[in-house]
């Protein structure tokens, strides 16, 4: 490959290009002038000249400090051209905001990507000036209810708190030490009763163990978190996405997210105006009223011709309801497996061959697809898109948090409600706290249903992560072998492990030959989830000292 440019520049033109590119003589470069709205503005100007990166940045942005903006003030309001605010990139912080604005933000897949603080390693019982982390809502807490809010939502941090250190305990005596071996140099006894205090890999041991009991700890009781709970969101997207976004947000009927819409513009203001600014001008407030107008009309819609229908509270766990008859379902993917490989003919003719194929011959090419897998991170190819599958779901709340973050699919809830029961693990009853635990529901769900009568969406935040919640996806196969396989995963929580084994075994009723694809499925049990992982970051960060 040329690792040169033909392209001559004079010595003063390579002083000013160095300052904004990597190089000026060879045909690869990377851009870095300063401000990010020239960077885009170069990008996209680029692919409308037949001239070179740097020769328009010396023609056209070298003296004219304000080109960036001026071409995006030109060619977002004046053309419409949306894509070119995908150029603009920004990450930003959201700290201190509930459950569920977390997830109301998280529900937009494309252009934006996001890291949430873990319910399963961090411990939520802190307090800040003597006050439980969680939203006090606005419309609430300047109603009569406001007492009741903040009364049932300190209840439930109260019994989540006090019970996480007794869980530890539990956890420890029920799966002591001494049951696992770390390393080869150390005997349990040594571990157990701690010999050996100064050994590395002694304390080594210990730092596993503790982790691990730690977070199967919180995994425990994390149900009892009510939705009003605070997190820290971090967000990397395109200033497309993130207008987007700011829209959605001054659309909702909760105060919460038209707050954080006003304070995420002001902060995207700063750093990419350009590719943010339609958001609050009369474009963006065009399309706030459409979302607005849409969501009342159909809302009216629903009430009138589902209010006859009976809530069932006995739901599955899971219910695959649409997908397709598995010889289509083998045609289509046997079809696609060949086409990228079989130059001059179309796909019309490709399908025909193979469904005169025998099934031998057609389960064979399938097989190859995924014959030389040898870990889940070598994920089918595209061909696994061409089938789909859509799932109903009423899982606890806690657990579609989990799924949520699954971006390639087709999510679609409801407002979290109490309607359909609550789950409660094992260990609840067998530490002893299983009244807590159910005057906790019980509280919650009371004030819920008074709250619902005024506030129907305020009245999530007092629902606990232990209800259950009603969704449903739509995912194509190559999307499910990955959430599959990574979901089933020795350290993951037991409940989303639980729900992506029973997605693969409603995948594998219906397509016996496809889903053998799904090659690093895991369907066992674990008592200690993480302690396989624990052990295995512990081992790195050993090498690296």
């Amino acid at each position: 490959m040329y690792s040169f440019t033909e392209e001559l520049f004079s010595e003063k033109e390579r002083e000013i290009l160095l300052s904004h590119f990597t190089n000026t003589d060879k045909s690869i470069f990377a851009i870095i002038t300063p401000k990010q709205v020239d960077r885009g503005a170069l990008m996209s100007r680029y692919s409308r000249s037949d001239k070179s990166m740097r020769r328009i940045f010396l023609d056209e942005f070298a003296n004219n400090p304000n080109r960036g903006d001026e071409f995006y003030k030109r060619v977002l309001l004046e053309y419409g051209d949306d894509s070119v605010a995908e150029l603009g990139e920004a990450q930003v912080a959201i700290e201190s905001v509930s459950n569920i604005a977390a997830k109301n933000i998280e529900d937009q897949r494309i252009g934006l990507s996001y890291l949430e603080k873990s319910s399963r390693y961090v411990s939520f019982d802190k307090k800040n000036n003597g006050q439980y982390k969680y939203l006090k809502e606005r419309k609430i807490m300047n109603s009569n209810y406001a007492d009741m809010y903040l009364e049932v939502c300190n209840y439930a941090f109260d019994i989540y708190s006090k019970n996480l250190e007794t869980m530890q305990k539990f956890i420890m005596e029920r799966e002591p030490i001494d049951n696992f071996q770390f390393y080869d140099s150390i005997s349990k006894h040594d571990i157990y009763f701690n010999n050996l205090k100064e050994s590395d890999d002694i304390k080594s041991a210990q730092r596993v163990y503790k982790s691990t009991i730690k977070a199967k700890s919180l995994d425990l009781l994390r149900g009892l978190l009510p939705a009003s709970t605070l997190t820290n969101l971090g967000i990397t997207g395109n200033g497309r996405a993130f207008e987007y976004l700011l829209t959605r947000l001054s659309a909702s009927n909760l105060s919460e997210m038209n707050v954080l819409s006003d304070q995420l513009y002001e902060e995207l203001n700063l750093i990419i105006p350009s590719f943010v600014y339609r958001a609050k001008n009369q474009y963006g407030i065009s399309m706030q009223n459409y979302l607005k107008n849409t969501k009342d009309i159909i809302l009216k819609m629903a009430k009138e011709y589902l209010s006859h229908i009976t809530i069932n509270s006995n739901l599955n766990y899971l219910n695959l309801i649409f997908y397709e008859d598995n010889f289509e379902a083998e045609v289509k993917i046997a079809s696609s497996i060949l086409f990228e490989q079989a130059a001059g003919h179309t796909l019309t003719k490709i399908t025909e061959f193979v469904r005169s194929l025998p099934i031998e011959d057609r389960h064979k090419i399938i097989r190859a697809y995924t014959s030389l897998r040898t870990n889940r991170r070598q994920r089918p190819g595209r061909a696994y898109e061409m089938i789909e599958y859509t799932f109903e779901m009423l899982t606890n709340f806690g657990m579609f948090r989990d799924l949520h973050r699954h971006r390639i699919l087709t999510l679609e809830r409801q407002l979290l409600s109490t309607k359909h029961g609550y789950d409660m693990p094992k260990e609840i009853s067998d530490l002893g706290i299983l009244n807590d635990f159910k005057d906790c529901m019980y509280k919650c769900n009371e004030v819920f249903e008074i709250l619902v009568k005024d506030y129907p969406e305020e009245a999530q935040y007092v629902v606990n992560f232990a209800y259950r919640y009603p969704f449903f996806i739509k995912l194509n196969l190559r999307e499910a072998t990955h959430m599959i396989e990574l979901r089933t995963v020795p350290q993951g929580h037991p409940d989303y492990r639980y729900i992506c084994q029973e997605i693969f075994k409603k995948i594998r009723d219906v397509h016996p030959l496809l889903s053998q694809g799904i090659k690093f499925v895991d369907l066992n049990d674990y008592n200690l989830e993480r302690l396989s992982s624990e052990k295995n970051i512990e081992k790195k960060k050993r090498e690296i000292r």
